[in-house]
């Protein structure tokens, strides 16, 4: 994989391209501080002081009755100490107001290619809808998983010089509460063809995808040969999609070709040995209750577990394939 090929996934590449056909997205640069603030080099874990009162997370008024709770006083023979000052960030926090308000009131966050999904639990609704620039430092200040976009965006890369991008941005997603789950789907690009497609939710077996399952690999095909195969520039690549209600297509995300993209309901050496073919495109979903994958009955999301060769989860996922396997060639399997 090439810097290059890994650059060209980050959202404020790909989205103006694809911005007819995507969620409706304001991206604004960030400020190095803030960059430095999210990687905690602005000492505790303290929220930004808001500018606004509307806040959801306000900050208290600093007058000077309070003075002792931002200064320690002189002790006998001990020096003044004073601890560091809330940090604040007026000029981004305005610009991220202005977009909520823009974007319908709620918006979901995430970075250069990584949303904080780990810490939805943080939130008081569970989910990463964000109505306020508090809450959206608070999920990005509380996440591991961002660690990827901050510090190691490129450790998959062969022909890296830096661990991080030259800048960071903060992409803000229009907020929808009733998209389903059943109906995201990750489809594989090898030599700028489309060779598999995968359902993104492999927590759950939803009857109804095996129904619609020729349907939506048609609208899929489609979508792919007249949006993206002659738009998006790498030649290996993976793009997540929702396909709506009445059947149209919205691009979610791009992500490189191995090296962090998890294949979900693929391997990704069965997914380097598929021939090319012109017409035939793999469209995997879960069939049956057997095949949710095991690990997913967890609270952590399949993007963030290590599955990596070695890894605990890894181990894990062969011994319960193997078990559903052992089962399934049982005499009892079919009674």
């Amino acid at each position: 994989m090439k810097v290059e090929e890994v650059n060209l996934c980050q959202i404020q590449e790909w989205y103006p391209k694809f911005k007819s056909v995507s969620i409706k997205t304001i991206i604004h640069q960030l400020p190095e501080s803030f960059v430095d603030y999210l990687l905690g080099g602005s000492g505790p874990f303290l929220l930004p002081v808001s500018v606004s009162n509307e806040d959801a997370f306000p900050n208290r008024i600093h007058n000077a009755d309070e003075e002792e709770d931002y200064q320690v006083s002189e002790g006998s023979g001990d020096e003044a100490e004073e601890t560091s000052p809330p940090p604040s960030f007026p000029e981004l926090e305005l610009k991220v107001k202005e977009s909520i308000e823009s974007l319908g009131g709620a918006v979901f966050p995430k970075l250069n290619w990584s949303a904080p999904k780990d810490t939805a639990w943080i939130s008081s609704t569970g989910t990463l809808r964000c109505t306020t620039f508090s809450e959206i430092a608070l999920l990005l200040r509380s996440s591991d998983s961002l660690f990827h976009d901050l510090c190691h965006a490129y450790d998959s890369s062969d022909d890296k010089s830096s661990s991080r991008p030259q800048n960071f941005f903060l992409a803000l997603r229009k907020w929808y509460p009733s998209l389903r789950p059943e109906m995201e789907f990750r489809c594989f690009v090898r030599g700028k063809k489309l060779i598999g497609i995968s359902q993104r939710e492999v927590t759950t077996f939803y009857p109804a995808l095996l129904e619609k399952k020729n349907d939506l690999l048609l609208l899929m095909q489609d979508f792919f040969n007249n949006k993206v195969r002659y738009v998006f520039e790498s030649e290996n690549y993976t793009f997540d999609v929702y396909i709506t209600i009445d059947e149209r297509i919205k691009i979610l995300d791009f992500n490189p070709w191995g090296g962090f993209t998890l294949p979900l309901l693929f391997a990704w050496e069965e997914l380097d040995q598929i021939l090319d073919d012109e017409d035939g495109v793999e469209f995997r979903i879960i069939e049956d209750r057997c095949g949710v994958r095991p690990g997913l009955k967890t609270a952590v999301p399949y993007d963030y577990l290590d599955t990596s060769p070695g890894s605990g989860w890894d181990q894990f996922l062969r011994n319960a394939d193997e078990e559903l396997q052992r089962q399934s060639r049982s005499p009892e399997a079919g009674g």
